[in-house]
């Protein structure tokens, strides 16, 4: 497809993704300029289509931004009543007090809500002050200019067909170009990978570390609800396969977000996030919670977990990367939205006065000092090692060296300084003949389900006459290296059910990917122990359409 081909339009900034980085970036601009022209472009069916958080919200980023949020009605309407934390066997649990831990990990002033009706909210507010907001509009290719500077991107191709040649119904899409471009697409986006490597911003930092989180909305008995609450697990059924733990947190409604976190840094090729999470929803605690309800919605997404010293740089001529694009996941906290809107706010910032002093297309650096040195990277800084600690030395180390080392950092050191990660997440991944294998018991039907009757919660969908987006860079790497490296991991790294080996009677073994079923959530970009799956973005509006996630 040659450039000719497409309308271009022009506008002051190009923002990718609709997520609490985006939004926030697309608010402060007309806060700053009401005559700043921005557009923000949204692969999901809508805004918030695509959003999954736990989330137990902090605030102080909305503040920032909006700070009359509440009489403007953003819904966000559960504080946090009470705070718990326990470690897991596999019949009991012991409750881990509260008063040891660093007063950053307090909940007191945070809400439990949906990031997806936040972001929904946030699309309102930003409407109103005239940015312009297109959803089912996926962002396929960056465009450059003649010096290598972003210029824009590819956006609103549709209608090819599966083996990639134009359709009858054929649309090149458009392009959309922008003094400055902010790639707010979330975890391991297509575009932002594409830059991370075009200009080698991961240079100089530690690889990036991420977990797979997984997370079901259920309706629970009104008699065990108790809205405001707020429960975290860790210990079993993971043990020292891998790192993670659970969430529970009571919203209102009657509703309860459960949600199972895996480090995706584990060895086994064996393991099975997806099976680990419905073997937790057995635990007698979660059990009691559930029986009597009913589960209404399922999701999954990668986080980042790399924090302050995987963070790339965040900038190169023309474009800015936003959000969990660098990756701004507090990880004991689990938080991550708060700094989402905070880079946001300082992208926007940067830009405003970059463009009043009449630059185009350099490098915003005042953003990037502002995430490394401001309220972001403060935030980071406290809880750097905490994440290396879990993964070289185990649970354990992590709660007492790791929270030593947290409430050291708390006024202003650390005996540690800055430990490092080390390997990549594939890289992590062990030989399948030197690990175990899982056995896992049948999901019942009535607490645990197979995969593909969650994904249906998921609303998933994708128009089957289209290229598969998650492609191959050799098709014969899955079945001749790992299969009997790996004993193929993408067939349970997948938390949707889209990778298969078929084995069929006097046959070699086939690798079938069946990309209708995909949620989204990039694990197999990740975590895929050759790196020979490529996630790019299907046509605007496919995927998971999620609810209230």
């Amino acid at each position: 497809m040659t450039d000719m081909t497409r309308e271009a339009m022009e506008y002051d900034v190009v923002i990718v993704g609709a997520g609490p980085a985006g939004l926030s970036a697309a608010i402060r601009l007309k806060q700053l300029d009401a005559e700043c022209q921005v557009v923000v472009l949204e692969k999901g069916s809508e805004v918030g289509a695509h959003i999954l958080s736990g989330a137990v919200l902090d605030p102080c980023g909305l503040d920032a931004l909006i700070p009359d949020w509440k009489e403007k009605g953003a819904p966000i309407n559960t504080p946090v009543r009470e705070d718990k934390f326990y470690m897991l066997g596999e019949g009991g649990k012991v409750r881990v007090p509260n008063w040891p831990m660093p007063p950053l990990m307090n909940n007191h002033g945070n809400y439990i809500v949906s990031m997806g009706n936040v972001c929904r909210w946030m699309a309102e507010q930003a409407e109103e002050l005239g940015v312009e907001i297109f959803p089912g509009m996926a962002c396929s290719e960056m465009v450059y200019g003649e010096n290598g500077e972003v210029k824009g991107v590819v956006a609103g191709e549709f209608g090819r067909n599966e083996d990639g040649t134009p359709g009858p119904s054929y649309e090149p899409g458009m392009e959309l170009h922008g003094k400055y471009v902010f790639l707010s697409e979330g975890v391991r986006g297509s575009l932002s990978k594409e830059v991370i490597g075009k200009y080698d911003l991961s240079k100089g930092h530690e690889p990036q570390k991420f977990g797979l989180g997984m997370k079901e909305i259920w309706e629970v008995d009104p008699a065990k609800h108790r809205e405001g609450s707020v429960t975290h697990t860790m210990g079993w059924p993971l043990g020292s396969n891998a790192g993670g733990g659970s969430f529970i947190y009571h919203l209102e409604n009657n509703q309860v977000y459960v949600g199972f976190v895996v480090h995706l840094n584990y060895q086994n090729p064996h393991l099975y996030p997806y099976m680990e999470f419905q073997r937790f929803k057995h635990h007698p605690m979660v059990a009691d919670l559930l029986k009597g309800g009913k589960r209404v919605a399922y999701g999954a997404r990668a986080i980042t977990e790399g924090g302050y010293q995987s963070m790339p740089k965040m900038v190169a001529p023309g474009v800015a990367l936003l959000g969990c694009s660098v990756g701004m996941v507090n990880v004991p906290r689990i938080k991550g939205n708060h700094n989402a809107m905070l880079s946001g706010k300082a992208a926007a910032e940067a830009a405003h006065e970059a463009i009043k002093a009449g630059r185009t297309s350099d490098e915003l650096g005042d953003y990037e000092t502002e995430v490394r040195t401001g309220a972001i990277g403060k935030d980071l800084k406290k809880v750097r090692n905490v994440k290396p600690l879990w993964s070289k030395y185990g649970l354990l180390a992590s709660l007492t060296v790791g929270g030593f080392d947290m409430w050291t950092n708390t006024v202003g050191f650390s005996l540690l300084g800055t430990l490092n990660h080390g390997k990549t997440d594939a890289e992590a991944t062990g030989l399948a003949e030197t690990h175990k294998k899982i056995d896992y018991p049948k999901p019942d039907g009535k607490l645990s389900f197979d995969r593909l009757t969650n994904v249906s919660f998921s609303m998933t969908n994708h128009e089957e006459n289209q290229p598969a987006h998650l492609t191959l860079k050799d098709a014969n790497v899955p079945i001749s290296v790992n299969l009997p490296k790996y004993a193929e991991p993408a067939q349970r790294y997948c938390p949707a059910g889209v990778y298969e080996v078929v084995h069929e009677e006097g046959k070699e073994p086939r690798f079938v990917i069946n990309f209708q079923n995909c949620v989204h959530c990039k694990t197999c970009d990740i975590k895929d122990p050759s790196q020979n799956i490529h996630w790019v973005t299907p046509q605007g509006g496919d995927g998971p359409n999620y609810p209230n996630m």
